[in-house]
């Protein structure tokens, strides 16, 4: 079942703040990538996996509409 990086987030119960500082950056970083306004690295995202219990495949991560 795929979510949005979002959704995930909500999944696990866990604000904004709260995963921003589980994943060591800020909660400005973190509504970017759930907005879709920039994508998180390779390390990052295996920290988002980790923290979420998902995987890459189940993430819906946002397309910009900045592209």
């Amino acid at each position: 079942m795929q979510v949005t990086l979002k959704a995930a987030r909500i999944n696990r119960k866990l604000t904004q703040s709260e995963a921003a500082q589980k994943l060591g950056i800020s909660v400005s970083t973190l509504a970017n990538y759930e907005q879709g306004r920039k994508f998180p690295d390779v390390p990052m995202i295996k920290k988002i996996e980790a923290l979420y219990e998902t995987t890459y495949d189940e993430i819906i991560f946002l397309p910009s509409d900045n592209d």
